[in-house]
């Protein structure tokens, strides 16, 4: 099958003001924010979030986050199938995978967890096709890992991922571990576990790892921050994220706005829009 060139793809330009935040990784296409997602949107806009990435998890969620992102320019699909899933991986699969991903942003979100019933030799399986994938497409990974930070680091290693980068999302490791994973190209995504008040590893790579390697994301509607505990989650609130970097780093939220959207923006390869 003949791929569309990277920088020929319908591009995505996205967000203008440098106070802006993206939200590097939402699941709008799933209850319950699907179902308000006018209202999500708008909520988030006034907070001054302007950019959702939107990554796949299963391939029967790919057409509804193909369709938002083309009813709306501010949403940046990806397509991947998450280690919950990887058992629906077969080459039926990886067919729609290869048409669905020269529409996206990125592959994923794909990685290992060895908390689902799913072995991780499936979910290796499933990792490694999904990475050769984005090395073939030329686009980045969203990696979704807990508790295999290190098998997950060797694979990087044996697919040559540093090629596309990408980012390590939720992330949920050691500021050793998360500096093993910027030398191979990737950036590592802060979410709202960082407000919780139990939060350690969070407050670590808030604190110790460099601004330029850092982003920031909701994961909602889950991962809700400390002061809206019990509720789902929404891209609006990625603001609670930012304010809680800020002070950790004793800077402005309007600064880690800046440089954590500049981060996005360069690890996805997105146009700079005019908003």
């Amino acid at each position: 099958m003949s791929l569309m060139p990277r920088q020929q793809k319908c591009p995505h330009e996205y967000i203008g003001s440098g106070g802006s935040l993206i939200d590097s990784h939402c699941h709008l296409d799933l209850e319950p924010l699907k179902s308000g997602l006018p209202h999500i949107l708008q909520e988030a806009y006034a907070a001054g979030v302007e950019g959702f990435v939107v990554p796949g998890v299963h391939p029967e969620g790919w057409p509804r986050i193909s369709a938002l992102a083309a009813e709306n320019s501010r949403i940046m699909p990806a397509f991947g199938i998450h280690p919950m899933h990887a058992g629906a991986m077969n080459d039926l699969v990886c067919d729609q995978l290869l048409k669905c991903a020269v529409q996206g942003v990125a592959i994923g979100e794909t990685g290992l967890d060895p908390a689902y019933e799913v072995s991780l030799a499936i979910q290796e399986r499933a990792f490694r096709e999904q990475l050769r994938m984005a090395a073939t497409c030329g686009l980045p990974v969203l990696i979704h890992c807990r508790r295999a930070f290190q098998r997950v680091a060797a694979i990087l290693r044996e697919e040559r991922a540093d090629q596309v980068g990408g980012i390590m999302h939720a992330f949920s490791g050691s500021p050793e571990m998360a500096r093993e994973f910027t030398r191979l190209g990737f950036v590592i995504s802060i979410s709202g576990t960082v407000t919780w008040s139990n939060a350690v590893k969070p407050l670590r790579i808030a604190r110790e790892l460099p601004l330029e390697h850092l982003v920031l994301e909701t994961d909602a509607p889950d991962m809700t921050p400390q002061r809206y505990r019990g509720v789902f989650n929404r891209p609006a609130w990625i603001t609670e994220t930012a304010q809680c970097v800020a002070e950790i780093r004793g800077i402005s939220r309007e600064d880690v706005a800046r440089i954590t959207t500049g981060n996005v923006r360069r690890i996805l390869r997105l146009t700079s829009g005019s908003a």
